[in-house]
């Protein structure tokens, strides 16, 4: 029988819970940048007429896979925020999708960081942007 695994601390299911208002966060911050766009384009048009705009180019910009990827003006900043004291053997929380992987920090490069996680080969790391993701310090 295998060993059951420890609880995720309770600051670890804070992030989790925050991480999708981040990206909610991002996507305001998307909305408002198109809507500065809309009305740039269009400074005859009416306030609700502006905002439909921006609405609809917020809408092909979510299903514009890469954009939606890359974009993480919020989430990208609290990312580098909460992983800046992170260094080369310090345990952490890799925090994705709802889960969050207690992880080794292998390597740190700037903004690039190194990780040993759990389903990788005992031999490989993962090299992630903190931009891109959530690690939290044990």
């Amino acid at each position: 029988m295998a060993t059951p695994t420890a609880p995720v601390p309770t600051a670890v299911e804070t992030w989790i819970s925050r991480a999708r208002y981040l990206r909610w966060l991002d996507a305001l911050a998307a909305w408002i940048v198109l809507l500065a766009i809309a009305a740039a384009l269009f400074p005859t048009a009416r306030g609700a007429a502006v905002a439909v705009i921006a609405a609809l180019g917020l809408l092909v910009a979510v299903m514009v896979r890469p954009l939606r990827l890359h974009w993480r003006p919020v989430s990208g900043w609290v990312g580098v925020a909460v992983s800046r004291s992170l260094r080369p053997g310090d345990r952490a929380w890799f925090v994705r999708d709802g889960r969050a992987d207690a992880v080794l920090v292998t390597a740190r490069h700037g903004m690039r960081v190194s990780i040993a996680a759990p389903g990788v080969g005992e031999a490989e790391t993962l090299t992630v942007r903190r931009t891109r993701v959530l690690l939290t310090p044990v």
